[in-house]
């Protein structure tokens, strides 16, 4: 009998070695672990009187989530980039052609774009981008049933029940993200991108509010996080590194490519922060990193490093430079920074960058 890949299981031995046995007779070979510890999570479901209506929200979201993970595996490595917005912009609306022409020129580098699959905003990012390099999350309303036409009937496309999963799904799957403006929906959508991006709990990705020239939508926007939000201390001033505003679809999609000019993601290797890139910086580059970007580490400062004998085992991107520091894990918007610093030490062309957006750090 195959050993249990996971301390965390039932509690009953005798339980636990039959999860085991069925992970056998299903033949699943890769990440056993987290397998084993879905099904002793259920089995423990089962033990404990649970209401209904909590296992019916469990179940349709298991279920969506792998319906999702399905659809977009075969397109891992394609950067991807979110367009969020509002459903009721018209095509006559000089919104709707501004997120229609940044879909464009970003699939014309080779991403794909994702939206919510309805109309509006939604509907012009991907007409923009075209069926091919298309993907949709729809979300089933009273009021919104079907898909846009641009995507609708497509495989690429998942319809879900809940918001929380369709927005999982929307900021997981995506290297970069474009907001227009919208109602309760986008401002929520943009509000926890920010939020996860402030706090680590995603990884640093650009982010552009995006409107028409002659805009006052995200000036407004920004006025308010100014005065109200930054000006109570509620946020740092700082934390304006994490977006950009703009009304120029080059400059959005600028934006969004450029980010990955010399980065290329990011990984966690104990307690040390990896950052791996495209090119090779120079010893006077890194120190010039380090001089300027030393406060956010907790001790040694930033060096060049080679890749870890974790990275080695797994294959993981073996081919990237890399610089590493102990991260004190609190300046996102600092790395940020230290990230734009990197891109500013040479060029390469755009590639993709692995989706880790809710990664946990690896060791």
């Amino acid at each position: 009998m195959t050993n249990k890949p996971s301390r965390r299981g039932t509690g009953n031995s005798e339980i636990d070695d039959k999860l085991v046995e069925l992970l056998d007779q299903l033949g699943a070979e890769n990440n056993r672990d987290q397998l084993y510890e879905i099904l002793a999570t259920v089995s423990q479901m089962a033990t404990h009187d649970i209401q209904r209506l909590d296992l019916k929200i469990t179940n349709s979201a298991l279920r969506e989530m792998r319906t999702a993970f399905r659809i977009f595996g075969p397109y891992t490595d394609r950067p991807k980039v979110t367009m969020f917005g509002s459903a009721r912009t018209l095509p006559s609306d000089p919104l709707y052609d501004q997120a229609r022409r940044t879909a464009h020129l970003l699939a014309n580098q080779g991403w794909m774009v994702v939206t919510g699959a309805g109309p509006g905003i939604m509907a012009a990012g991907l007409e923009g981008a075209g069926r091919e390099k298309s993907m949709g999350i729809n979300i089933r309303l009273p009021f919104e049933q079907s898909a846009n036409e641009f995507i609708v009937s497509d495989p690429k496309l998942v319809t879900m029940k809940y918001f929380f999963t369709r927005k999982l799904m929307l900021i997981k799957e995506s290297d970069g993200f474009v907001v227009l403006p919208g109602g309760f929906g986008t401002l929520d959508e943009g509000f926890e991108l920010l939020t996860l991006v402030q706090t680590g709990k995603a990884e640093p990705t650009p982010i552009v509010l995006l409107d028409v020239p002659g805009g006052t939508y995200w000036k407004g926007w920004e006025e308010f996080i100014r005065t109200e939000v930054q000006g109570h201390g509620l946020v740092s001033p700082r934390d304006d590194v994490l977006f950009r505003i703009t009304d120029s679809a080059d400059e959005a999609a600028a934006e969004i490519i450029d980010f990955y000019r010399n980065y290329h993601s990011r990984r966690f290797v104990g307690d040390r922060l990896v950052l791996r890139l495209r090119n090779e910086p120079s010893g006077d580059e890194v120190a010039e990193l380090d001089s300027q970007f030393r406060d956010i580490s907790v001790r040694d400062g930033i060096v060049a490093t080679e890749a870890s004998p974790a990275e080695v085992t797994e294959g993981d991107e073996l081919d990237k430079a890399r610089i590493a520091f102990a991260f004190d894990r609190m300046s996102h918007a600092r790395l940020r920074e230290l990230i734009d610093a990197v891109n500013r030490l040479g060029s390469a062309p755009n590639q993709r960058m692995p989706a880790r957006h809710y990664q946990e750090p690896q060791t």
